[in-house]
């Protein structure tokens, strides 16, 4: 049962005295106080401990020490791993419940007592401890239908099917909800029980305050002193972005200041700057992103590089007084450096203060019918079937009815805790006065709860987040360093945005690589916009999210771009505020300006207005207030009925879809110095990128750029590649990482000893000094790995056969007198490329010493390539291409249809269009290189095709088999 669903069962009962009592959790707690508080339940709070199936005893409360207790025992036993102990440890502020059948054989504690259930009291006659029994009465289901259920769930939970259910692992089916009348009558010839019972329940009390802020109160250790600390960090700042003689940010910075003082946040932002200026220390890149990029503080204190004023963002995005929910900043960091920062922040800050906030994945979709076609016992195959096509009539069968059936029921059901993606609480109290901690793999303490419940509670998170674009930006330049021996600056974004170079290569969408800007649909943005400017670029960021696109506003953006001549704005309002972008609202920013500006409402109400339209929003008397007051405000300002309703409808339609204006701002900033690295270090770039994996493409899609970009691509080399991708003037050599099949610890030792002891002189010195396997050995030979020796690897993998035989395991030794080898000559070995072009396919996942069309069968190559498609926009025509991406849409006729990109034989991208009637005549049938027939078409420069006919071409046999 949802806690809601327990409790409003429970007022329709007339309980009004409830404990919550989940198995080794306290997650749900804190809603379950506020619930019944909201209900007019007593609450009373505990958990009940158990070793796997095996119940030990439950824990209840006495007050808010008492739950801090529990689940201080309960976080001790997570993080250590150990079994819960057979009897309830010492405690002074907790009481504990044992069954009648697994009570202690000694005289019990003060704090210990006995549970009778009422199927029990026949039994307890001659029982010990007869002062100290209690009612007991689990409720694990809301009435004896749900049974069924629970044993679904319970089969999930062990992973067996449900015949291998034994008793132990169940709940008992009367274990239901039932009235105090009904289980008073139970107990009414045990006075003394009922008794025990009730004043059990009036000792014990549990409450929270949800009002106040429970993060650390103080940096400094006084709110005044923090006051005073950040307005000089602020001001410092603000010499270092502005110079003394800004009295606009001076304003923005005192206003600001004022809000954050008068709410407490004081010491939110100057811990958010600690962790910014340990990172810096450390020399980390950073982003600082959200809609905390809307405060001019933080842009001060250098946690974000997004200037509000330049932009005209609104601080009241990220704080207001009216704000019931607390701000967050998102601080993006190298996927490579993050732990580190973490790792700070929780011995700064100390881990009985600091948690990760944990999350809940539920049941969903696949999950549903994967976990019940195990409980059913279906073969692997049938359930892949089912989750592939769980509509097709061929899978209907009694089984499958019985899943639908039950799979509905657990729809949003609870599964498994994890872990956030980033979001970070430093607590002024020890964190276990509202939940049990986890210790999930991370190896950090995590809290049972998730971000909705720390919200709730009055917990601002920290997202310490991170990502693959900052660590390819932070790794060309060490690249750039050890290849050119030039310290680069990625940080002089300001002069990134004029340079003319970096916005041509926007303009025309060369960004493969870079950072949020180089998927197939963003580049064809950028050129449709022909996108020249850091403000423009904004604008592609927010417009490409899907709920933009899907409205049609990005269409609308892009066709008033072109013609701003074509359309006319609701009000001179509109055209003041929206002029930017030609009268769209492209940003939650946006919605704020116009209910500001154009309805009168102040900045607090209209950010209000603005999460309500989106969903956010706890309360709707409030919403309705806001509502009534912007169309009151309309018409005092005489806006006609018609205008407002127009403003309303187009304001509402799009709150809900629509992106942070500082967002998409900060995306921008790194976007910008991903363009910078590429435009001047395009190759250094490029092995970063390959470098730090992750990207929207393949590995050999960035390859392929690489080459594009003057790089001459070479196989992985003993003597040459380093464990990952590396460059030597213009020479790549791909990493040992790449290699399939070879073992890490050896691609690492391989680079290590050659280090030490210099370059391998040939196959028989590299078997000597590296404690290589046979398989790992013929790994590399037939990736080419040791052409150096300028024999062919057919030669080469004789002489490995020949130097280890069937010896599995040698020592490495080193003789102070090398022996002269016999050397024996092999008669000439055939070999061909194409069978190279094999082995690289197998081993790296694609070809390098030929290119995939060079594989081919034919020698045709398309009558046009991706350069001349302009010049045959409306002509029908042949082109071939590798398959890069395919991304799959549904039609409002729910028919499928596919938007591809490829990549010609002289490495350039194209992009084409499979609407439903060609796509069920020609699919697409996996990686490899296509023939496509159909018309070239161009929308505002760009140029695309849209297939009638396309077929998979072939490619020439391996010769070996």
């Amino acid at each position: 049962m949802a806690i809601e669903t327990l409790v409003g069962e429970a007022v329709k009962l007339g309980i009004d005295s409830l404990a919550l009592t989940d198995i080794n959790n306290s997650t749900g707690m804190v809603d379950f106080v506020r619930i019944c508080n909201e209900s007019s339940i007593h609450p009373i709070g505990g958990v009940e401990f158990r070793n796997g199936d095996k119940y030990l005893y439950t824990g209840i409360a006495r007050n808010n020490d008492g739950f801090r207790e529990l689940n201080e025992f309960l976080s001790y036993h997570n993080e250590t791993a150990l079994p819960f102990p057979a009897t309830a440890p010492a405690t002074r502020q907790v009481w504990y419940i044992y069954h009648l059948n697994n009570y202690p054989k000694r005289k019990l504690r003060d704090y210990e007592l006995i549970g009778v259930k009422p199927g029990e009291l026949n039994r307890i006659g001659n029982f010990p401890h007869q002062d100290r029994f209690v009612i007991f009465h689990s409720v694990s289901m809301l009435n004896k239908s749900d049974f069924a259920l629970h044993r679904h769930l319970r089969a999930i939970d062990h992973n067996i099917v449900l015949g291998k259910l034994q008793s132990s692992m169940l709940t008992e089916e009367h274990d239901i909800l039932l009235s105090p009348d009904l289980l008073l009558c139970a107990y009414s010839d045990f006075p003394n029980i009922v008794r025990n019972t009730e004043q059990l329940i009036s000792d014990c009390q549990i409450s929270f305050d949800y009002q106040s802020i429970k993060n650390k109160r103080t940096y400094t250790g006084a709110r005044a002193d923090d006051r005073i600390f950040l307005k000089k960090l602020a001001l410092e700042g603000m010499l270092y972005r502005y110079g003394k003689q800004n009295r606009e940010a001076q304003r923005r910075i005192e206003h600001e200041l004022t809000v954050i003082d008068q709410l407490g946040f004081s010491s939110y932002f100057l811990i958010t700057w600690d962790v910014i200026r340990y990172s810096m220390s450390r020399s980390f890149y950073h982003v600082g992103r959200g809609s905390g990029a809307n405060s001019i503080v933080a842009y001060c204190l250098r946690i974000t590089d997004v200037d509000p004023i330049d932009l005209d963002l609104y601080f009241e995005r990220f704080i207001n007084p009216k704000r019931t929910s607390p701000p967050d900043f998102d601080i993006d960091f190298s996927w490579k450096e993050r732990d580190d920062v973490l790792d700070y922040i929780f011995k700064r800050y100390g881990r009985r203060h600091t948690a990760l906030i944990g999350t809940m994945s539920t049941f969903r979709d696949r999950s549903i019918f994967r976990e019940l076609g195990k409980v059913y016992g279906l073969p692997k195959e049938e359930i892949d079937a089912l989750v592939a096509n769980s509509g097709d009539q061929m899978n209907e069968n009694h089984i499958t009815s019985r899943i639908y059936q039950i799979g509905n029921q657990i729809v949003d059901f609870p599964n498994l805790r994890s872990i956030h993606a980033g979001g970070v609480i430093i607590s002024e109290d020890p964190i276990t006065c509202y939940t049990a901690l986890d210790l999930p793999p991370k190896g950090l303490p995590t809290t049972q709860w998730d971000m909705y419940v720390a919200e709730s509670i009055g917990y601002e998170k920290l997202d310490i987040l991170s990502q693959r674009g900052i660590g390819h930006i932070k790794e060309t330049v060490e690249i750039v360093f050890a290849n050119r021996g030039l310290d680069i600056d990625v940080h002089r974004v300001e002069q990134f945005k004029k340079d003319e170079r970096i916005l041509n290569q926007l303009r025309i969408g060369e960004t493969n690589g870079c950072f949020y800007i180089e998927s197939p649909a963003m580049r064809g943005l950028l050129k449709k916009l022909s996108c020249n400017s850091y403000k423009s670029l904004v604008a592609a960021s927010s417009i490409i999210r899907p709920g933009v696109a899907k409205s049609g506003m990005m269409r609308e953006y892009i066709n008033r771009f072109h013609h701003p001549d074509s359309f006319e704005y609701l009000h001179p309002i509109m055209e003041e505020l929206l002029g930017e972008t030609f009268g769209v609202m492209v940003y939650q920013e946006d919605v704020i300006k116009i209910c500001h500006h154009f309805a009168g409402l102040d900045l607090s109400d209209a950010d209000v207005l603005r999460r309500a339209m989106s969903g956010k929003y706890r309360s709707r008397k409030e919403f309705d207030r806001i509502a009534a007051k912007f169309f009151s405000n309309c018409r005092e300002k005489a806006h006609p009925d018609s205008l407002t309703n127009e403003v309303w409808r187009q304001i509402s339609s799009f709150a809900g879809y629509a992106f942070s204006k500082a967002h998409s701002a900060s995306f921008a900033v790194e976007s910008f110095q991903s363009l910078f690295l590429k435009t001047y270090y395009p190759q250094e770039f490029m092995v970063a990128v390959i470098n730090n994996f992750g990207g929207f493409y393949r590995t050999w899609v960035y390859v392929n750029e690489a080459k594009r970009q003057g790089a001459a691509i070479y196989l992985p080399c003993v003597n040459q590649s380093d464990y990952k991708t590396n460059i030597y003037g213009t020479d790549l050599f791909l990493g040992l990482i790449h290699i399939q099949n070879l073992e890490s610890g050896i691609a690492k030792q391989i680079v290590t000893e050659r280090t030490e002891n210099g370059a391998y002189s040939d196959l028989a010195n590299f078997v000597a000094r590296v404690p290589v396997g046979h398989e790992q050995l013929l790994t590399l030979i037939r990736v080419n790995a040791f052409r150096f020796t300028e024999k062919t690897k057919k030669e080469l993998l004789w002489d490995a056969h020949w130097k280890l035989g069937q010896v599995k395991k040698r020592e490495i030794s080193r003789s102070v007198f090398p022996e002269e080898k016999k050397e024996f000559v092999l008669p000439a070995l055939e070999q061909f490329p194409i069978e190279d072009a094999y082995d690289e396919i197998e081993l790296l996942g694609f070809p390098v010493s030929m290119s995939s069309f060079d594989m081919l069968e034919t020698d045709f190559r398309g009558e046009i390539g991706a350069s001349e498609m302009l010049q045959y926009t409306g002509k029908r025509k042949r082109m071939l291409g590798k398959l890069v991406t395919v991304k799959n849409v549904r039609t409002v006729k729910k028919e499928w249809m596919h938007f591809g990109t490829f990549i010609d034989n002289e490495g350039e991208f194209f992009d084409v269009v499979n609407f439903p009637n060609s796509l069920k005549k020609y699919k697409y049938q996996g990686s490899g290189v296509y023939l496509l027939l159909g018309e070239i078409t161009e929308e505002m420069g760009f140029p695309g095709m849209t297939v009638e006919k396309m077929v998979k071409m072939p490619t020439k046999p391996d010769p070996r088999y």
